[in-house]
């Protein structure tokens, strides 16, 4: 009994012996732990925010008639390039019934006293013949008709205008022609012939019968969220890139920040404007959608490595890097940070171009 005893504990400790044993030669005969390391570069680095908008003129203007009507002739179209005072349209006149019945009567009211004092010219003009009355009274007499006479002719004019838009002797004033105030293209139509468009005036904006601007000054007009805002200032540099315009950017000025945002689609939202500095061989057509790179820092040709080289010390929160000191072995390098893109970040203190950095995630050797 003993003697089965005795080989049992014998035989535990040869099998746990030769487990230990086992053991520690896998773990010798484990692939060694292989760490990647990246040298820093020489960099241009560039921190910039983007906005969405779009181009527009700088100014649009909108042509309005001063009367009521329909649209009887359109003499221009879209892309038309226009100078000031060049026929656009022309309205035909749909008359007020109540004003043109006032203006007839004015008229018939204007004959009446016209023919009273021609009647009481002439017969002062017989009595002054006669030698009964002055010429002091023929000449008041005639200073009447002369009143009267323009009175009636006055109200003739103010009918013709109230009926037609027009009158004999106004010319181009005539307010039936619809011209252009400022010289640039026309954006945009939007009416036709036979549409009815009504006058501008104190109570009422008025039918806009085209749209005029200078294509040749552009602006960006976007938007940039809240959480931007307060990285950005006016007279920073903008790069323009439109979608509809491939392998080509345009240079802006930032110009203009709300001062007020606005709430769209649960975030604040600032506008903001910047002039654009147009390439004379490009058409940028307005209205296109675009997005400005605002920059708001730049380093060119500075040392530079990975960000997801950075690690961050747990307590201080300060950067540092593992430089390579030999094979396999590594130390810690506190370093100082400049601005970073993203993928890049500036290096200000702490590393040369000689150093080997180790990059974080461990390589194993394959089993091939």
């Amino acid at each position: 009994m003993k003697k089965s005893v005795t080989i049992f504990i014998l035989l535990f400790i040869v099998i746990s012996f030769t487990g230990a044993m086992y053991y520690l030669y896998s773990k010798n005969a484990e692939d060694p732990v292989v760490y990647e390391t990246e040298k820093p570069t020489k960099q241009t680095i560039i921190k910039k925010t983007v906005a969405t908008g779009s181009i527009n003129p700088l100014e649009e203007v909108l042509i309005k008639p001063n009367i009521s009507g329909v649209i009887e002739e359109i003499y221009v179209e879209g892309g038309d390039i226009l100078k000031a005072n060049d026929l656009i349209a022309k309205i035909k006149i749909v008359p007020n019934l109540s004003a043109l019945n006032n203006a007839k009567n004015a008229i018939q009211k204007a004959k009446i006293s016209l023919e009273d004092e021609k009647r009481n010219y002439n017969r002062q003009k017989s009595l002054f013949e006669k030698g009964v009355i002055s010429k002091q009274d023929v000449e008041r007499a005639e200073v009447k008709y002369q009143q009267a006479l323009q009175t009636y002719n006055a109200a003739n004019q103010n009918y013709d205008i109230v009926k037609t838009g027009s009158t004999k002797g106004l010319g181009k004033s005539a307010n039936t022609l619809i011209r252009s105030t400022v010289s640039g293209m026309v954006l945009e139509m939007p009416v036709e012939v036979g549409n009815q468009v009504i006058e501008s005036n104190t109570f009422n904006e008025g039918t806009t019968i085209a749209v005029l601007a200078d294509v040749n000054n552009m602006i960006f007009e976007g938007k940039v969220d809240e959480s931007e805002v307060g990285k950005i200032k006016e007279g920073l540099p903008l790069e323009i890139t439109v979608g509809a315009i491939e392998n080509n950017s345009f240079d802006a000025v930032l110009d203009y920040i709300a001062p007020k945002g606005k709430l769209e689609n649960g975030a604040i939202q600032f506008k903001i404007k910047g002039t654009l500095n147009k390439q004379d061989s490009i058409f940028i057509r307005a209205g296109l959608s675009a997005n400005a790179s605002i920059i708001l820092a730049k380093v060119d040709s500075v040392l530079a490595i990975k960000e997801a080289l950075v690690q961050f010390d747990s307590k201080t929160k300060k950067p540092f890097v593992e430089i390579k000191t030999g094979e396999k072995q590594f130390e810690r390098k506190d370093i100082v940070l400049g601005i970073s893109d993203g993928i890049q970040v500036q290096i200000k203190e702490g590393l040369t171009f000689d150093d080997e950095i180790k990059i974080w995630n461990e390589i194993k050797k394959s089993d091939d």
